[in-house]
């Protein structure tokens, strides 16, 4: 995302070379948060404050999806990553055609998106997650930090992804 979600446009002829100005509603902001149960609606909330406070224009189905993902993340963070991290930070990214979320622990385990026995409660966040941004058009990883943990994020366009079927 080298372009911060500005596409490939071409340029005018001998114009100002300078990149455009950023949108009103571009950006990042990141918060950190303990890694406890309450933390995950409060992250949830702190996502949604800050996509309406900023004017970001999602539709109400990727809103969602992002709140989902907010939650699953968090949640992910505080079962599995609170012994070795207390603390957890929450991402948005905002760019002229995209939103990243992100959450970040100090666990160093990577986790994988694994089938789940569907007799299971639980273990199926990641799936989710993952299924949510490839419907808007997007896509999930797992970095490994400096610090020797990881973030996980999903970055979505705001605007959906045309669906052949509905063109014929």
């Amino acid at each position: 995302m080298e372009n911060h979600g500005r596409g490939a446009a071409p340029r005018p002829e001998g114009g100002d070379r300078r990149p455009p100005e950023p949108l009103p509603y571009e950006g990042v902001w990141r918060f950190t948060a303990p890694a406890v149960d309450a933390s995950v609606p409060q992250a949830r909330h702190a996502v949604r404050d800050l996509l309406h406070r900023q004017g970001v224009p999602v539709s109400d189905d990727l809103f969602q999806g992002l709140l989902l993902i907010v939650s699953e993340l968090v949640t992910n963070a505080v079962k599995h990553a609170a012994l070795l991290s207390p603390t957890l930070a929450v991402e948005i990214a905002v760019g002229a055609e995209w939103v990243r979320v992100s959450v970040e622990d100090n666990h160093p385990y990577r986790p994988t998106a694994l089938e789940a026995d569907h007799g299971q409660t639980g273990g199926r966040g990641l799936l989710l997650v993952r299924e949510v941004a490839q419907e808007a058009g997007g896509v999930v990883d797992v970095e490994h930090t400096v610090g020797g943990g990881k973030v996980i994020w999903a970055a979505m366009p705001l605007k959906p992804p045309l669906d052949p079927a509905r063109l014929s």
